[in-house]
């Protein structure tokens, strides 16, 4: 039997200590290359989002009905980001202004500049969507220069300095119509027809909770790649730090008169 995602979060959702030991496993280093990004690279700062995840009061596996694992690595990477200390921007940038801004833009267009606020260069963001860092840089100077048409205080940093808090208010703008996970995936593994991603593009061209949901999935796809689960000793160490039960090791029994 293959032991998915499906289980682990049904399993952990009752605390069951196989799909703590294969969240352990497959997705400590996810976390790692997040932390890494957003924050820094430090074994005390995993650990301590290890707890905080494990927590029983935690709504980690509460909220998440079982789901395919990309969907649960967008949400995993929103229980990191929560537990990092919040940066507080020196100029404050708001959703309403960025939207305003950035309204004269296509999605993708939109996608390129809204993940330079999620702290990935050109060369990254690239690789997500499909197109060259050159012209990602482009991209983001033409709506760099929208937004600081749009305020009184600008400078060039501005949308990265501002960009966890961007995040918050999108996820906190989502409306009735907003998009699930799947179309935005279906659009970046080439599922969607041609009038399907039309008719997905005239919601998102103006609604910036779905490009920053849309910028988050492809984040995942990009994060996923290369990605190997811990080795046994590692996520020993792990699995001890959260109080899971090891992996009972069958062995052959000794046959009595042999």
């Amino acid at each position: 039997m293959i032991y998915t995602c499906y289980e682990m979060l049904r399993d952990c959702r009752v605390n069951q200590p196989e799909g703590w030991r294969y969240f352990i496993s497959q997705y400590v280093p996810v976390i790692r290359k997040l932390l890494a990004h957003y924050a820094q690279d430090d074994e005390q700062l995993l650990e301590r989002v290890l707890v905080a995840i494990r927590r029983p009061e935690s709504s980690m596996f509460e909220t998440l009905e079982p789901a395919p694992e990309r969907w649960f690595v967008a949400e995993l990477r929103q229980k990191v980001l929560a537990e990092l200390p919040d940066p507080t921007p020196e100029i404050e940038l708001d959703l309403e202004t960025a939207a305003a801004a950035f309204a004269p833009l296509t999605v993708v267009e939109k996608q390129a500049a809204w993940i330079e606020g999620m702290g990935y260069s050109p060369e990254e963001t690239g690789a997500m969507l499909r197109m060259s860092g050159a012209t990602v840089g482009k991209i983001r100077e033409k709506a760099a220069e929208l937004l600081r048409g749009k305020i009184d205080t600008w400078r060039r940093s501005l949308l990265r300095e501002n960009g966890r808090r961007l995040g918050r208010a999108a996820v906190e703008a989502r409306g009735a119509d907003c998009l699930s996970p799947k179309i935005f995936l279906d659009v970046l593994d080439g599922r969607m027809t041609w009038s399907g991603r039309e008719q997905m593009e005239r919601h998102v061209s103006g609604c910036l909770h779905c490009i920053d949901h849309f910028s988050r999935m492809a984040e995942v796809i990009e994060l996923m790649r290369g990605v190997r689960p811990l080795g046994e000793a590692e996520a020993a160490k792990y699995a001890r730090l959260l109080g899971v039960e090891p992996e009972r090791k069958k062995g052959w029994r000794r046959l009595i008169g042999a």
